[in-house]
């Protein structure tokens, strides 16, 4: 009957339809997944890659964003692990790789990092810079979709407004002076899981060395500018990106990102160094409760304290996905981050993703002083000072652009009275107002980390110029070092350049041991250690105070001084002054001595004598691509001559004991090296740690080892002639 008849039909046909619908569904997945495979290859075609035999990469691209596109590709292939660790680390995201123990770490980084407001910003930016994080973007997806054997911890597709997470090119920046201890205390965990940090004699000091050098004191009449990176090995790579559209840029690039950090192009180089500017703040809040909600007291107003949830993701012990809720709280000055007594305090830091992003790409494309300083006028460098050299001859120290201005009364390194309006910030200083050293008549200019008031020996700024908070660092052994090895100084070149920076002389030993011969020659001749320490201090009086491979008293002298500096760091703090001058004080014979006592111990448990080689102690070894290093006193390894950069060696091997082990390896410290020469056309020579490669079957994962401990820079292969006879590989991304 036709009463029935469509009714039947209707439960035949809906499974159909189902299927149908389910079908369609597919195969429109399926045909966007064509079609955006097909995009990203016409992307890749547009880009070349020429790898040449240290395994470095030359791309090269139509447009810059088809350069972008092949440094990304070429990044994962060298470290996709590095490349994906550190934006887990600019997004917040690390908990769900390593656990529990990172939760804190991701709710810093995500007090500043908001992928919604990210999301916003990459809608708000320029349209050229759009298409720079779309190539990186696809770049990195390219290298995905070709290689199906990589498997990410986390992040499986990126997006082109992650790219705005990390965009100065500093290892952890400003946010990093948070901390997660105190920050866990006020969230909620008074005693929270954190990643074990290292004992004191491990913590090297970071920052980096850089020196130009005006064409005056030059043998052949060209600038040269030294750049010289002090940061934890394998943490950025050694690349050239170059495009038909003016970009021609070679240098280290933090991994991950799209722009040279420390490097040169035809015309102008740049080098960045830590800077002690004062320019992250803490303001006290004072608190309030109205209706259960908090508020903070500005002048006469009573101001809502605003909240936001931040979720963060992580990884249990048992492997399964568990988020964590957080409210946090911010005012006008910045996030919560801790308290103190009844105060809660808020932290001050720039926060400009996009003109930050915009600055660091655009300084790569500068050709001169003038250009490169309207690139400048961004202000969103922060936490980087500058060695500038260029092909017209000019050098210059330059301190970081936002220097946000401030009143100098009030003491910056500690919180101010965030209720005060006057301590507020009041715009950002002018960079003709700014400490800094362009041409100087001393012909050079340098920076070590240490103050910008001897960044060109007597031709530097004053201090009694400038508010306080210009610096926080003072002087540092590096630049003793730097400013008598580089004052009434001549004919330079570029092999003398890299002598200077491998200079072994260590300034602070040079002051320290005649302290410690005078304590034992005061000794009353009954006292034990006169005749235990007879021999150990013979042997470091009559040291020349340089390292060596073969030298005895550096393995003394350095046993001698981390022992030493165990002991003076956490007293030092507590009286107020530097560890140096605190190992220094007249009253500090008995430590030294003890310390001697000590190290000559260690050394006669460790290696049967306190008479042993520099070199059978100091090592460079790379076993694997872990990113957390691990070594083994039983596998190859070679002798490295440099130090700690502790006690002024200009080339700086962060090294120590590390479980298991009675030799010291080093893990940070001269990471990247190179020296460039701005003549006719620029050339530079350069070496690695280790090598350019993270995958330990590769020939280039530590092909520039012993190059690297021998200080015996390669040549840059930056002109296509020079690269002509050096080509391991020319090929297209995939």
């Amino acid at each position: 009957m036709p009463t029935h008849r469509p009714t039947t039909c209707a439960r035949h046909i809906r499974p159909w339809l189902a299927a149908l619908v389910l079908a369609m569904g597919i195969s429109t997945a399926a045909s966007a997944q064509t079609t955006e495979h097909a995009r990203l290859q016409r992307e890749a075609s547009a880009a070349t890659i020429t790898r040449d035999d240290w395994g470095i990469a030359h791309v090269h691209g139509k447009t810059d964003a088809d350069a972008v596109f092949g440094m990304a590709y070429a990044q994962a292939e060298d470290d996709f692990n590095r490349v994906e660790s550190n934006y887990l680390a600019a997004l917040g995201w690390t908990a769900q790789a390593d656990g529990e123990t990172a939760i804190w770490q991701d709710l810093r980084q995500q007090l500043w990092v908001d992928p919604m407001e990210l999301k916003k910003l990459y809608a708000q930016s320029p349209a050229w810079l759009q298409k720079l994080m779309d190539a990186w973007a696809d770049g990195l997806n390219w290298y995905l979709a070709t290689h199906p054997d990589v498997h990410p911890k986390v992040i499986t597709h990126f997006e082109p407004w992650m790219a705005l997470s990390f965009t100065e090119g500093s290892i952890g920046g400003d946010i990093e002076r948070v901390s997660l201890k105190d920050l866990a205390a006020f969230y909620g965990d008074a005693h929270p899981q954190l990643a074990q940090a290292n004992p004191p004699s491990w913590a090297e000091p970071t920052g980096s060395n850089g020196i130009a050098i005006a064409p005056r004191l030059t043998t052949d009449g060209h600038a040269l500018l030294l750049i010289n990176p002090h940061t934890s090995f394998y943490f950025r790579s050694e690349l050239q990106m170059s495009s038909d559209e003016g970009l021609d840029a070679y240098g280290a690039v933090t991994w991950g990102q799209f722009f040279i950090y420390q490097g040169f192009n035809q015309h102008i180089g740049w080098m960045h160094t830590s800077t002690g500017l004062d320019a992250v703040d803490e303001f006290a809040e004072t608190i309030a409760h109205k209706d259960g909600k908090p508020y903070y007291r500005y002048g006469t107003e009573l101001r809502p304290v605003t909240e936001r949830a931040i979720d963060v993701r992580y990884r249990a012990a048992d492997g399964s996905p568990k988020t964590r809720r957080f409210i946090a709280y911010f005012t006008h000055h910045g996030p919560i981050v801790k308290n103190e007594g009844d105060k809660w305090i808020a932290e001050a830091l720039m926060d400009k993703p996009i003109a930050a992003l915009e600055q660091s790409w655009l300084r790569t494309k500068a050709h001169d002083y003038a250009s490169y300083m309207k690139v400048a006028e961004l202000k969103a460098n922060s936490s980087n000072n500058t060695l500038f050299a260029d092909d017209r001859g000019e050098i210059a120290f330059l301190m970081p652009q936002f220097v946000p201005k401030r009143d100098n009364r009030f003491d910056y390194t500690r919180p101010v009275d965030g209720s005060d309006p006057a301590t507020d910030w009041h715009g950002l200083t002018p960079l003709d107002e700014l400490p800094q050293a362009v041409n100087p008549p001393s012909g050079w200019a340098m920076n070590t980390n240490d103050w910008p008031y001897s960044a060109a020996g007597k031709y530097s700024p004053k201090q009694a110029d400038f508010p306080r908070y210009m610096d926080t660092f003072g002087e540092n052994p590096r630049g003793i070092h730097a400013t008598d090895m580089l004052t009434g100084a001549s004919g330079f070149s570029t092999p003398k350049l890299i002598t200077d920076a491998f200079d072994s002389y260590l300034p602070e030993f040079a002051k320290l041991i005649p302290l410690l011969t005078k304590d034992y020659d005061t000794l009353p001749s009954g006292d034990p250690l006169k005749a235990k320490l007879a021999g150990p201090v013979e042997l470091l009086r009559h040291w020349d105070y340089r390292w060596g491979i073969a030298s005895m008293p550096t393995s003394l002298a350095v046993f001698w001084g981390d022992t030493l500096w165990d002991e003076s760091v956490a007293r030092a703090k507590a009286a107020g002054i530097p560890p140096y001058d605190y190992m220094a004080r007249d009253d500090g014979a008995q430590e030294r001595l003890h310390a001697l006592d000590e190290a000559v111990e260690r050394l006669t448990r460790d290696f049967g004598s306190w008479g042993v080689a520099w070199g059978e102690i100091n090592r460079f070894q790379r076993l694997d691509d872990a990113i957390q290093p691990h070594f083994d006193d039983g596998k190859s390894s070679i002798p490295v001559p440099f130090v700690s950069s502790r006690w002024g060696s200009l080339a700086s091997f962060g090294a120590h004991r590390w479980p298991g082990t009675k030799k010291y390896y080093g893990s940070s410290g001269n990471s990247f090296v190179a020296v460039v020469e701005f003549g006719a056309r620029v050339s530079a020579r350069a070496v690695t740690a280790g090598g350019e490669s993270g995958r330990p079957g590769s020939p280039h994962f530590a092909d520039e080892a012993e190059r690297y401990a021998s200080g015996n820079l390669r040549t840059v292969y930056f002109w296509p002639d020079q690269l002509k006879g050096h080509i391991e590989r020319v090929y297209h991304p995939g």
